[in-house]
């Protein structure tokens, strides 16, 4: 690899002549590659059962996507770093995006739908750290309450989205995109949602403030 300047990095890889400039996307995918794949080995615990020769080849696809995002976005490089610190930023977010994608790629709208039991999660929250067993019935109690009111008081677009964000950890432009929405108005519906549910819950007498105090531990 020919070791480089900022000048330098972005005349090459502007360059008309075709040598000059697969030189330096060779170069630079090269780069990408050993930076995703420190990223991945080392970084990653949920990734450690898989073996380097697997990890390898991750990082060598991740960066060839990366390369290509790295020349879309060469007009925003501004200098105010090493290019090739700032080109490794984007191949990490781009994995971190693709990483992110892949783990919820079985993810189903058509689980997330108001018959039968919420979530597991739910129940676990309400005998979490109860110091008695009053406070577990009471919980139980609060946490049945929130999930009749998660059912009647929201449509059911309103209860994917509420649910698949803050009880599954959804990441927003996965659920987004799925959704068929963006994310803007999907901040919107969950918005809507949660104050739904919150002046659903307070007309039953279960306020903000009291559900904190209850669950906390």
């Amino acid at each position: 690899m020919i070791d480089r300047g900022n000048e330098e990095w972005i005349a090459s890889l502007r360059a008309q002549g075709e040598t000059a400039q697969a030189q330096a996307l060779a170069d630079l995918r090269l780069r990408l590659q050993r930076g995703i794949y420190f990223y991945l080995s080392q970084d990653r615990s949920d990734l450690r059962g898989l073996s380097v020769q697997e990890l390898t080849q991750m990082s060598e696809d991740l960066a060839q996507d990366a390369t290509l995002r790295v020349m879309d976005n060469l007009d925003n490089f501004r200098g105010e770093s090493r290019f090739t610190t700032w080109a490794n930023k984007i191949a990490i977010r781009l994995a971190i995006s693709d990483l992110r994608r892949a783990r919820y790629k079985d993810f189903s709208l058509d689980e997330l739908t108001a018959e039968g039991e919420l979530l597991p999660v739910s129940s676990r929250l309400a005998r979490a750290a109860a110091p008695t067993p009053e406070k577990v019935a009471e919980r139980d109690d609060v946490m049945e309450k929130i999930e009749i009111a998660l059912k009647e008081a929201l449509t059911e677009r309103q209860y994917q989205a509420l649910v698949a964000v803050a009880l599954k950890g959804i990441p927003m432009d996965v659920l987004a995109e799925r959704m068929g929405t963006n994310r803007n108005a999907l901040y919107k519906l969950i918005h809507d949602a949660r104050r739904k549910l919150k002046n659903h819950l307070e007309a039953q007498g279960i306020s903000t403030d009291y559900m904190m105090n209850l669950f906390q531990n």
